[in-house]
């Protein structure tokens, strides 16, 4: 099947991701993928949630789409006076796979919050939002342990993500928006980088599919996100 971009079934879109995008953030970046584009943000503050153990610090995302990120104006979520559904999922899903990354008792009595704000969305804002949120929070650490705030680094390991789909019953890689409102199947997932899966979301939009299936929608996010990290690396020094 020809992508509507010229890509090859298992090829990226291109990626570029922009270090230290924001001047005022302890660690920032934007990242494009494609068309979709994301600034994200990493902020430190003395303190953690109640929930947090003593001794021990706390990763948490929020995220958002701007008005005009998509093909029609969106409303603003505070205009509704409450966060979308659709947003409030993905800030977990990004908070989920970036606490992934640290430890927090080498973290200490610090929360790092990373806003992943969409200025345009081509598909895979959510995947883009974790892929930029870890090297906003990779550089916040970075800078922390610089000042001497941490003694160590308390990263454990690198995340990424993308997503894969079936459309049309053909297996494509990191789908674009065209793409995506076409998948019968659509994939996200998030690995580490011993290639450990953080979280897979899968669902069938036009028909059930099978365990073989998935298998092979993994493997073939498993090799986009090497791909990715590969990235994340250049970008981040390591």
């Amino acid at each position: 099947m020809a992508r509507v971009d010229g890509r090859a079934w298992d090829q990226l879109r291109p990626i570029e991701i922009v270090p230290g995008f924001n001047r005022f953030a302890e660690g920032s970046c934007l990242i494009r993928c494609g068309d979709t584009v994301v600034l994200c943000t990493a902020s430190v503050e003395d303190k953690t949630p109640p929930h947090v153990p003593e001794g021990e610090g706390w990763v948490t995302a929020e995220y958002s789409m701007l008005p005009r990120a998509n093909r029609e104006r969106s409303k603003r979520d505070i205009s509704k006076l409450k966060l979308s559904p659709r947003s409030a999922e993905i800030q977990r899903l990004i908070g989920r796979a970036l606490r992934a990354a640290v430890d927090m008792e080498k973290l200490g009595e610090h929360t790092i919050t990373i806003d992943c704000d969409v200025l345009q969305g081509d598909g895979g804002t959510r995947t883009a939002s974790v892929t930029g949120g870890f090297v906003a929070l990779s550089l916040a650490l970075h800078k922390m342990v610089e000042q001497g705030v941490l003694t160590e680094m308390p990263l454990k390991t690198c995340v990424a993500a993308i997503s894969a789909g079936i459309v049309h019953d053909e297996l494509l890689l990191d789908l674009c928006y065209e793409e995506d409102s076409a998948a019968q199947v659509d994939l996200n997932c998030v690995m580490t980088g011993e290639g450990k899966i953080v979280e897979l979301q899968g669902t069938g939009e036009g028909r059930a599919f099978t365990i073989d299936e998935q298998r092979a929608l993994v493997d073939l996010c498993a090799k986009g996100i090497r791909e990715v990290q590969a990235i994340q690396r250049s970008v981040l020094g390591g």
